[in-house]
């Protein structure tokens, strides 16, 4: 089994777990980041620890080939960069909500929501996963990232945004035909504790998991947070134990 370094790259910190160990790791982040500095960056921050491979979730588009659009919040140059020449190993992409939702992935069709400085969203079904861009969508004349997202919540407040995101949810779920949605991202701890049925919190520390699950691995263990813990029922593996990213 490989040892697997899952990175999730955000806006303001970049997080790093090995598989096997117990404690995430963090670096800077920032709109002057670019992707050599990230590399140098968490190569320093983890020169005590082994791994084979690399799992890399990034706010951008991403496709078989590396990241389609350069990431609106952080700095230049990460589309074309050669991750797997810089780590010296394999590298696996992801757009971070969809490394995110694949790490809380429990079977079925499972819609993700990514509550943060937008909305990120992917949907996962039958080892199928599917990155969305639903921020992007005409909402209230504006979209849903800037009716949804961080600016909405500062400036509204958070009974104002509570009340259109729980609005919200169960309209997407039924966009979807989506078994249960589960929410992440920074602004989901502003949510109330009774979520609409089939609507659940996931914890931070999945978008690590989905990092693993994307070698095959699901280390689960270290998934452990005070006052939350992730569901132990690993999804059915489908016949070939790979995922597909559409």
């Amino acid at each position: 089994m490989k040892k697997i370094l899952s990175i999730h790259v955000g806006g303001s910190k970049v997080k790093l777990l090995a598989s096997g160990e117990t404690e995430p790791r963090k670096v800077p982040s920032g709109p002057k980041l670019t992707p050599a500095k990230m590399v140098e960056r968490v190569s320093k921050c983890t020169k005590d620890w082994r791994y084979d491979a690399v799992s890399v979730g990034v706010p951008a588009l991403v496709g078989p080939g590396g990241l389609l659009a350069e990431p609106g919040n952080l700095g230049h140059g990460w589309v074309g960069f050669d991750f797997a020449a810089a780590f010296d190993c394999p590298v696996r992409m992801a757009n971070d909500a969809a490394m995110q939702a694949l790490g809380s992935y429990d079977g079925g069709r499972m819609l993700f929501l990514g509550f943060g400085t937008g909305l990120g969203s992917a949907l996962i079904a039958d080892h199928v996963i599917v990155p969305l861009e639903l921020g992007d969508l005409p909402f209230m004349e504006s979209t849903f990232s800037e009716m949804l997202g961080r600016k909405a919540l500062d400036k509204e407040g958070k009974k104002s945004w509570r009340k259109l995101v729980i609005e919200t949810i169960p309209a997407l779920q039924k966009a979807f035909l989506a078994d249960y949605v589960v929410v992440g991202g920074g602004n989901a701890k502003h949510l109330p504790k009774a979520l609409p049925p089939g609507v659940r919190v996931g914890n931070n520390l999945t978008a690590f998991r989905g990092g693993f699950r994307l070698w095959g691995i699901d280390d689960v263990q270290t998934l452990t947070e005070e006052g939350s813990r992730p569901s132990k029922k690993a999804p059915a593996r489908s016949a070939n134990g790979e995922w597909r990213v559409l």
